[in-house]
């Protein structure tokens, strides 16, 4: 049994059913996809958030390929993102070269304008000293992005210009506020290992098509029994493996499900009252994981105003503005989606109240923005989009196995030693599966076509 139908659950399912074991998912949303989804607005097909993946998102990009969505996807031949100051009007662009790594940057540093001469060397020195760091050491965990920046002469315009831009997409919070040990891994993964490492992609349609529709029909290829609207209320341990009471119920869903192995592949704070007596040591620490908001702010003009996919901007309260014009079915036109991470200041701020601070910001950042007619404005808002990357936070995610034989989670907030991102939910998926993959083998029985 897979307890949850997102990007988690969706992937141990699949992992589990490709070795002949027979799948039951239960997902209390009527769709999948989790917090990765679309919704229908009028004449647009709209992603609740803006979602994307970087070349290095290896496990994610298996993913597409296994449920057959690899062509519904865009990803860069070669890193380019543009970043735009409000104050100055100045464009410049993180690019790579065709060069080996840490070579492959060294070009586009060089020029970028938003720093002065002496501070794009200064990066260079921390992004040097970084690569030394090893991610696995838990001490970086107790320490914070920032502090070791500024001890290695980081100005706070080149923590702004560079490092909160990049973390600020990846790890949704500010230096001040991520442990170092798992922005070392970030940096390091994505900037100073491969150069195309951080090559940026994103869905060419809407998130639902992938992580509903497509998703759904492979699990449907595959064998897997999915339940939606049915809601996992407890996990019982039972002599012959688990019993699973559900909600929701109609002919096919009874109320009580057996199961050789449960996979909990649901939020935090939604799997602590799952947990049977016993299965962590410590379940209470599941609650100390908090949250970091994400706010996606929606603006449809009359007119095309930008002519790129996508930039960032320094110098304004907007962080990165991308166009979902051709996703979204949108017949004449422009739709951008402001996506604003680490959104604590304004994800309760009322509708009325981010316009009047948006719009203006945008014509500043777009002058064709200022004589388009504004036809459409709203907001989506993910108050638990992602755990918070704080310092200590490694301490708090549990690993796939628990104390409870058969019992397994999964989830992007479990120890995979990535950020919350699609990349680490897939990860955390295939790593339950195989734990309960090697529980079935382990059983003296044949355990050919057993339930999971």
């Amino acid at each position: 049994m897979v307890i949850g139908g997102g990007l988690a659950g969706i992937t141990a399912a699949l992992h589990l059913a490709d070795r002949g074991t027979r799948v039951t998912l239960l997902e209390g949303r009527p769709r999948l996809g989790g917090l990765a989804f679309s919704f229908r607005r009028g004449e647009l097909w709209v992603d609740n958030g803006q979602h994307v993946f970087l070349r290095c998102c290896t496990a994610y990009r298996a993913f597409l390929d296994r449920i057959g969505a690899s062509g519904l996807v865009t990803l860069q031949d070669r890193l380019e993102v543009p970043v735009l100051d409000a104050g100055t009007g100045r464009l410049g662009t993180l690019r790579r070269a065709a060069l080996p790594v840490p070579l492959h940057l060294a070009g586009s540093l060089s020029t970028y304008p938003h720093l002065s001469a002496s501070e794009r060397l200064s990066v260079g020195r921390a992004a040097l000293a970084l690569r030394g760091l090893d991610p696995k050491d838990p001490a970086l965990d107790r320490q914070d992005f920032a502090s070791w920046l500024h001890a290695r002469g980081q100005s706070p315009r080149t923590v702004r210009a560079v490092w909160d831009l990049v973390a600020v997409a990846t790890l949704n919070a500010r230096c001040a506020d991520i442990s170092l040990q798992l922005a070392a891994m970030v940096f390091r993964t994505g900037l100073l290992t491969d150069p195309g490492a951080a090559d940026i992609g994103w869905a060419s349609v809407p998130l639902g098509r992938l992580h509903h529709e497509v998703a759904g029909a492979a699990l449907d290829r595959a064998g897997v029994r999915v339940l939606l609207r049915t809601r996992a209320t407890a996990v019982v341990p039972h002599r012959d493996g688990h019993r699973v009471r559900t909600s929701g119920h109609g002919p096919d869903r009874p109320a009580e499900l057996p199961a050789d192995a449960v996979v909990l592949a649901v939020p935090q704070e939604h799997a602590r009252p799952l947990l049977p007596e016993g299965a962590l040591t410590d379940p209470e620490r599941l609650l100390e994981l908090r949250h970091s908001p994400i706010l996606n702010i929606h603006v449809v003009y009359d007119r095309r105003v930008l002519r790129r996919p996508f930039f960032a901007a320094l110098g304004s309260p907007v962080q990165w503005v991308f166009d979902r014009t051709e996703s979204s079915g949108l017949d004449g036109g422009q739709y951008l989606v402001l996506s604003q991470s680490a959104a604590q200041d304004d994800i309760d701020r009322p509708t009325a109240g981010l316009r009047a601070r948006y719009l203006p910001e945008l014509s500043r950042l777009l002058p064709p923005a200022r004589s388009a007619r504004v036809r459409d404005f709203f907001v989506t808002r993910e108050r638990t989009a992602t755990f918070a990357p704080r310092p200590g936070v490694g301490r708090l995610r549990p690993r796939p196995r628990t104390r409870v034989p058969g019992l397994y989670l999964a989830g992007a907030w479990t120890d995979t030693g990535w950020p919350a991102t699609m990349e680490g939910a897939v990860r955390s998926g295939q790593q339950a599966a195989e734990e309960a993959l090697r529980q079935i083998h382990r059983s003296p029985a044949d355990n050919q076509g057993r339930a999971v």
